[in-house]
């Protein structure tokens, strides 16, 4: 997915890796530096001064790409971040961003916009639907009241942004689908941090028991934020689908190294057939994904008109590929792999938080079916 880069590309991600590589590397993430906040603080103002949160933003907005497609160039700093398993709230920050310049309000564009791309604050897209439903108004209800809006409900599994963050929520009104944009110490507003089996990102619970919102709040008007919606979902699933497409390269460069490495019966194992074969299968499978995740970035960043499919299409293959990836890795470990000082579980445990986040496979075929009028 890396290999086909300009210069500008190249220096961006050479730079990006080098930061990843010094700053958090897996040492730092069994070390758990995440969890303090003047790392978190750190970690985000050097990721915005490279760039990382202003990629997909208009240069009219203070953002700029650097090869004319700023998705294409996220989802090249994604797929490093998820080779490095790279912590924060890279998609929700990036998402947030681009639709606050998009259709945010003169405050937001003022205010909100340049902090997320400075790395002074993150932000989490609450888009979660309810479980079972394609749909993408979220679980969160919002009932008029006056100009604004009184918001109840529970949105799960969302980016944790931070004590200073901001959520943009997916909210069905009764006027349809409506995007409000919360402080994190908005009141009525719980965060709830959620234990998680990826240990290399955090996420939250946000709970809303009758949190009235002004209009100020809005990003957009009541109930006419679909494609708004729907718009900046493809782009969560682009940027998440690349950063599992990192993860599952490094898993399968490691297993191959082991393969070729471990001596049983006086050769390497992978030498044997049924290696040969685990291996052959999962490089097929991480050349897809790599092929789905490089063409959706692309369809997003041009907004073709095929995006949304091309986002669902990425998202229900590769998040099915990356757990057949990483158990068919297991078998080339055998026990090691279980090992709490090995790195594979590490990866594993990104893969199958990633096949989930966002929307399993199921719901991004049942979505697929509704993009296409079936």
């Amino acid at each position: 997915m890396d290999e086909d880069l300009t210069d500008d590309q190249r220096v961006l991600l050479d730079a990006a890796t080098r930061f990843m590589e010094e700053v958090h590397p897996l040492t730092a993430l069994r070390a758990g530096a995440y969890d303090e906040p003047a790392f978190v603080e750190r970690y985000l103002r050097q990721a915005g001064e490279l760039g990382w949160f202003s990629l997909v933003v208009p240069e009219e907005h203070g953002g700029g790409s650097v090869s004319g497609n700023g998705v294409v160039d996220a989802a090249l700093v994604g797929y490093r971040r998820g080779r490095l398993l790279q912590p924060g709230a890279f998609v929700g920050t990036n998402v947030v961003a681009r639709t606050l310049a998009v259709a945010g309000s003169d405050e937001h564009r003022g205010t909100v916009l340049p902090a997320l791309m400075a790395g002074s604050a993150a932000a989490g897209f609450a888009a979660v639907a309810p479980p079972g439903t394609p749909a993408l108004d979220g679980a969160v209800r919002g009932t008029v009241v006056g100009a604004g809006l009184r918001l109840d409900g529970t949105a799960t599994f969302v980016e944790d942004a931070g004590p200073g963050g901001w959520y943009l929520f997916t909210v069905a009104a009764d006027a349809g689908p409506t995007l409000v944009l919360l402080a994190a110490d908005t009141p009525g507003l719980s965060v709830v941090r959620r234990s998680s089996l990826d240990l290399s990102r955090r996420f939250v619970e946000l709970r809303c028991d009758g949190c009235e919102v002004g209009p100020d709040a809005l990003v957009g008007r009541v109930g006419g934020a679909a494609d708004l919606i729907a718009d900046a979902f493809a782009l969560a699933c682009t940027l998440l689908v690349a950063e599992t497409a990192g993860a599952m390269a490094a898993e399968h460069e490691m297993t191959t190294q082991y393969a070729k490495d471990r001596i049983a019966f006086g050769r390497p194992i992978g030498s044997f057939q049924a290696i040969k074969h685990n291996l052959a299968d999962t490089s097929l499978q991480l050349e897809l994904s790599l092929a789905l995740a490089a063409a959706a970035a692309e369809r997003t960043g041009l907004d073709d008109g095929y995006h949304r499919e091309a986002a669902s299409i990425a998202k229900a293959f590769v998040g099915d590929a990356a757990i057949d990836l990483a158990q068919n890795c297991f078998q080339v470990f055998g026990g090691i792999g279980y090992t709490w000082e090995h790195d594979q579980h590490l990866y594993l445990r990104r893969l199958t938080t990633d096949a989930s986040f966002l929307g399993g496979s199921v719901f991004h075929r049942e979505r697929l079916c509704r993009l296409s009028g079936i």
